[in-house]
C-alpha cells in the first residue's frame, strides 16, 4: 500500500470511532499525538480506537489525544482534516453516529452526560496555571521541527569541521543551522500574539526589534544593548504586551482610524517598552537561567540528575513539564544546547526498563505482553505514552519503579556534568535513541555520546531491576499474572490518565 493510501486509511479508520466529522470541533497535532476537540466525548469508541494498528494509545486532557508517533502523526493529520472537511460538506447538519453497541439515549440523558464530563474535565485541567502553561506550550511546540532540523545540520557541520572535510560546504551548513536560531525571537513573537488573541504579524514585528542589529546603538540602564538581548523570553513578553496594547486600541480607536492608528500605536508603545525595559530585564533573566543550570549541574551533579530524572514522568502526567520548554529554548539560544534534556530523557529509559521487567514478571498475561512488545520500539525511540498509559500507570507500582530507573539514569549523566563533561541537546522534542543525532557537549562528540548512552543503559537496568524485584506485590501478581482464558477480565484495560490517577491498581 502506498504511503499516502496508508495514512488516509488510518485517518479513515479513526474518524468514525471519534464520532464522525460532525463531532470534531478542532484538529491539531504535536510531535506524537493527533489532538482533537470533540463536541461529545461519549461518542468515542475507545476500545475500537486502541485496536487501530497505527494507534499507540489515547490520552484525554483538554483535548482528546490519539498517540500515533513521530512522523506518522504529521502525515495522518492532513488526511484526517481532508476527511473531516469532506464529511461536513456531504452532511453538514447530520449528527455524529453513536457507537453501534451503545444503548439509545434520550436528549436529556445525553445532555446530562456531556455536562458531567465537561465539568469533570474542567475541574481537573482548566486551572489558570495549567491553561497558562498550555498557551506557552502552544507557542513553542510549532517551532520544534525547525529546531530539530537545524540542530541535526549543526551537528553534521560540527563533525565535518572537526574532520576538516568539505571546507567549501561547511559555511553553507553553518548558515542553514544558525539562520533559524538568529530569528527565533520573531517566530516566538508571532506565535505568542496568535495564542493570546492578537494580530500575529504585529507580535512578530515587535519581537523583531530584539534581533535587529541597530539596537546596538541604543543605550538602556546605562548599558549598550546587544542584538538578541533577552532572547525568546523578551520576545514572548514583548508580544504579550503588544496584544494588550492592540486590544486597548481596538476598544478606544474609532473604526475609521483603526487600520492606521492601531498597528502604529501597537508597534510604537510595545517597541519602546521592549527597547528601554524588556530587553534588559529579559536579558538578565535569561542569563540567570543559564547560570543557574550550569551551577545546578556543576554543584548538584548526581543529586540534581537524580531529582530531575526521577520526577520528570510525574511532571509529564501533571502537564507541568510544559514550563520547561522556554527554559530549554533559552539555553539552546545562549549555549547552543540544553543540558537539561538529556537528563530528563532518562525518565523514558526507566520506563523502558520497567516495561521489560513487567514482560518477564507477567508471563501468563498475553494481553499486557502483547502491548509491551508492540510499544517497546517506540519506547526506545523516546515515545513513552503507549508504555505509560498501557502498562506501567494502570498497574500502579511499576510506574513508581520506572521513575526510580529514570532517577538513576539522570544521576549518571548529572555526575559527569559535575565532573565537567556537559551533555546537551541542540533541539527539544526527541528523546531516547532519537536524541543521538542532536547531542552536543564541551568535550567532543564521542565523549558526549558515550555518557548519554551510559545513562540510557543505567536507566534501563535500574528500571528493570527496581520493577522486577519491587514492582509487584503478591496481590498484584495474583491479579494480573493469569491468562485470558483463565480469567478473561483480569487483564487491565489501558486507562486514561484521569482514570488511572483516580483508581490505580492495588500496590
Amino acid at each position: 500500500m502506498a504511503t499516502e493510501d496508508k495514512n488516509r486509511a488510518t485517518a479513515a479508520a479513526i474518524l468514525p470511532l471519534v464520532g464522525g466529522a460532525a463531532n470534531v470541533s478542532s484538529i491539531a497535532h504535536c510531535m506524537t499525538r493527533l489532538r482533537l476537540g470533540l463536541h461529545d466525548r461519549s461518542l468515542v469508541q475507545d476500545d475500537a480506537l486502541k485496536a487501530v494498528p497505527a494507534v499507540m494509545g489515547v490520552v484525554e486532557d483538554d483535548t482528546y489525544q490519539i498517540v500515533l508517533g513521530p512522523g506518522t502523526v504529521a502525515r495522518v493529520t492532513p488526511e484526517f482534516e481532508k476527511l473531516v472537511e469532506e464529511g461536513r460538506a456531504q452532511a453538514p447538519a447530520s449528527p455524529a453516529p453513536a457507537p453501534a453497541d451503545a444503548a439509545p439515549l434520550t436528549a436529556e440523558e445525553l445532555a446530562a452526560q456531556g455536562a458531567a464530563m465537561k465539568a469533570a474535565r474542567k475541574a481537573k485541567n482548566a486551572t489558570p496555571f495549567k491553561l497558562f502553561l498550555r498557551k506557552i506550550a502552544n507557542i513553542f511546540v510549532p517551532l520544534i521541527p525547525a529546531l530539530i532540523g537545524c540542530g541535526i545540520i549543526a551537528g553534521l557541520n560540527g563533525l565535518l569541521v572537526n574532520l576538516e572535510w568539505l571546507p567549501s560546504v561547511t559555511p553553507a551548513l553553518a548558515a542553514m543551522a544558525s539562520g533559524f536560531m538568529a530569528l527565533i525571537a520573531v517566530f516566538v513573537g508571532y506565535n505568542t500574539a496568535k495564542e493570546f488573541g492578537g494580530t500575529p504579524i504585529l507580535g512578530g514585528a515587535v519581537a523583531a526589534i530584539i534581533v535587529f542589529p541597530g539596537v546596538a546603538n541604543i543605550e538602556a540602564f546605562g548599558q549598550k544593548l546587544s542584538p538578541g538581548q533577552g532572547g525568546v523570553l523578551g520576545a514572548l513578553g514583548a508580544a504579550v504586551l503588544a496584544v494588550y496594547v492592540e486590544k486597548w486600541c481596538r476598544r478606544w480607536v474609532p473604526e475609521a482610524l483603526d487600520v492606521l492608528v492601531t498597528p502604529t500605536l501597537t508597534v510604537l508603545i510595545s517597541g519602546l517598552v521592549t527597547i528601554f525595559g524588556l530587553m534588559y530585564v529579559a536579558g538578565e533573566v535569561s542569563t540567570a537561567i543559564g547560570d543557574f543550570a550550569d551551577w545546578l549541574l556543576s554543584n548538584g551533579g548526581a543529586g540534581a540528575g537524580l531529582i530531575l530524572g526521577g520526577f520528570f514522568l510525574p511532571l509529564v502526567m501533571l502537564g507541568l513539564h510544559q514550563a520547561l520548554i522556554p527554559i530549554h529554548t533559552t539555553l539552546i539560544e545562549q549555549q547552543g544546547y540544553t543540558v537539561l534534556l538529556p537528563i530528563l530523557a532518562m525518565a523514558g529509559a526507566g520506563q523502558v526498563g520497567a516495561a521489560i521487567a513487567t514482560y518477564f514478571r507477567l508471563p501468563r498475561n498475553e494481553s499486557i505482553r502483547k502491548t509491551i512488545k508492540s510499544a517497546l520500539p517506540a519506547g526506545f525511540l523516546g515515545v513513552g505514552e503507549p508504555l505509560i498509559y498501557g502498562v506501567s500507570l494502570p498497574l500502579g507500582r511499576p510506574f513508581i519503579t520506572a521513575c526510580v530507573g529514570g532517577a538513576f539514569g539522570g544521576a549518571f549523566v548529572g555526575f559527569f556534568n559535575q565532573l565537567g563533561d556537559a551533555v546537551g541537546s541542540t533541539a527539544i522534542g526527541p528523546s531516547g535513541w532519537a536524541l543521538f543525532p542532536l547531542l552536543d557537549g564541551n568535550h567532543g562528540l564521542g565523549a558526549t555520546i558515550a555518557i548519554y548512552a551510559g545513562g540510557l543503559i543505567v536507566g534501563y537496568l535500574a528500571g528493570f531491576l527496581a520493577t522486577y524485584f519491587f514492582g509487584f506485590s503478591k496481590e498484584l501478581l495474583a491479579e494480573f499474572n493469569v491468562s485470558q482464558e483463565e480469567a478473561p477480565t483480569a487483564a487491565p484495560d489501558p486507562a486514561t490518565p484521569s482514570e488511572t490517577a483516580k483508581a490505580p491498581a492495588a500496590v
